[in-house]
């Protein structure tokens, strides 16, 4: 969070324009009027010889960066091991700063390391954690790593339903189902063609068929079903030991695979965190599983660090902004100048929790779109609305340390609602 005291005017302070191969470091050593200026390459021998020259000044040290990918992580815990004092610096304000000190776009590495220099001096920084002293690293690689695989899977689903299926077997995307089922997959692997099924008799079909579809309500019709839309295909009438198949198999099985990596990542993410407390709790929310919780706390960490709920708003982007200027007053909406993850996490959950019964969440998209239910600028809004709340409602729980307690809301009266009952639990909510 930002701190708006200034730097002790006793602190070295160390500016480092962080790149993949060298950073360029500003020093200003209180006392002096000339700066230090030098190049530490990213290897060992030129970090610890950085590391002993701060040491060597026998001053406490404040030093500040921009995160650039993940290349300022291994000096970042370098300087924290050191004992020194680590703070970071958005790179939106670094990129607004520059302009208004230099008056212009003109970007290169000596100028970034004096305007986060600059920005060290007026407190306009954020304290750095890192993810390996905060404990939360593994947390978030398996985060992370979900995120990458499910996004693959995503991927590979709308190849199906793109591409495969419209060429092979078109009827078939009406028994697709949920995408994260792996049934549909495991038959079109094994019947990937309308002449792989209609190939036997319906009966026979229905016994090859029968343990692959899993447990279904009416299992014999939906295979019958399948059936009859295989005699009655439009598909191409490609061979089942031809290229073209093998390829789609070839898709198929990386599809299964990803299915089992997810559902991997998903089992080890809540062994890890069963233990956890904050996790627990997160839990208790509706429409928050194991995976959206481990994700807000692997992006945002402690929750107890945010004072007040509107901290945290802005922290995911859920705070409102308005553009003003003179008699001009734009529309107020998201700011979005936040975790765009933390933002994700909650908008899913939202998604799902309206989707349940009896939960203040349902209870106020249902009151939000009363007026008109076909309006989708309307449900977008209150979407918007729940997520808010989503949020505010994590860090409730996890910064009181009480346990979530679901209730149905009833009508809400007139007038404003006191902020100090935006929770549900413990208090009311808005």
């Amino acid at each position: 969070m930002t701190n708006l005291k200034h730097t002790p005017p006793d602190a070295v302070l160390v500016a480092i324009d962080v790149s993949k191969l060298r950073n360029d470091v500003l020093i200003e050593i209180p006392g002096t009027s000339r700066y230090r200026r030098l190049v530490v390459l990213n290897t060992r021998a030129e970090h610890d010889r950085f590391v002993d020259r701060l040491l060597a000044l026998g001053l406490p040290v404040i030093a500040g960066f921009e995160a650039t990918g993940n290349y300022h992580r291994p000096l970042a815990y370098r300087l924290l091991q050191a004992g020194f004092a680590l703070r970071l610096v958005s790179s939106v304000a670094l990129a607004r700063t520059r302009e208004a000190l230099y008056n212009g776009w003109d970007k290169n590495d000596p100028k970034d390391a004096q305007v986060i220099l600059h920005m060290l001096k007026i407190g306009a920084t954020q304290t750095y954690c890192d993810p390996i002293c905060s404990g939360v690293n593994d947390v978030q690689e398996l985060s992370k790593t979900h995120e990458v695989i499910s996004k693959a899977k995503t991927e590979l689903w709308h190849r199906l339903l793109t591409h495969y299926l419209p060429l092979y077997f078109p009827e078939a995307a009406r028994f697709a189902g949920n995408s994260r089922s792996d049934w549909f997959l495991a038959f079109l692997e094994r019947f990937p063609t309308p002449a792989s099924v209609t190939v036997h008799m319906k009966e026979h079909f229905i016994d090859e068929a029968w343990d692959i579809v899993g447990r279904k309500v009416s299992k014999a019709r939906l295979l019958g079903d399948i059936y009859e839309t295989a005699r009655a295909s439009i598909g191409l009438p490609v061979a089942t030991d031809s290229a073209a198949i093998a390829m789609f198999r070839l898709v198929i099985a990386e599809g299964r695979s990803l299915i089992r990596q997810r559902d991997a990542i998903e089992a080890q993410a809540h062994a890890a965190m069963a233990d956890n407390a904050d996790y627990r709790r997160l839990r208790q929310i509706p429409g928050i599983g194991p995976i959206i919780a481990m994700t807000i706390l692997a992006e945002a960490g402690d929750l107890r660090r945010f004072r007040h709920h509107r901290q945290f708003l802005k922290f995911c982007g859920l705070d409102l902004a308005t553009h003003q200027s003179g008699q001009f007053r734009g529309q107020t909406k998201l700011s979005k100048f936040g975790n765009a993850r933390l933002r994700r996490a909650f908008w899913v959950a939202a998604q799902v929790a309206i989707r349940q019964r009896d939960n203040g969440f349902r209870a106020k998209y249902e009151r939000y779109i009363a007026r008109d239910r076909d309006d989708a600028d309307l449900k977008r809004k209150a979407l918007t609305a729940i997520t808010a709340k989503m949020a505010r409602t994590a860090h409730a729980v996890i910064r009181t340390g009480s346990d979530y307690r679901p209730f149905f809301e009833g009508p809400i009266p007139s007038g404003r609602t006191s902020l100090s009952k935006c929770r549900e639990g413990a208090s009311a909510t808005l």
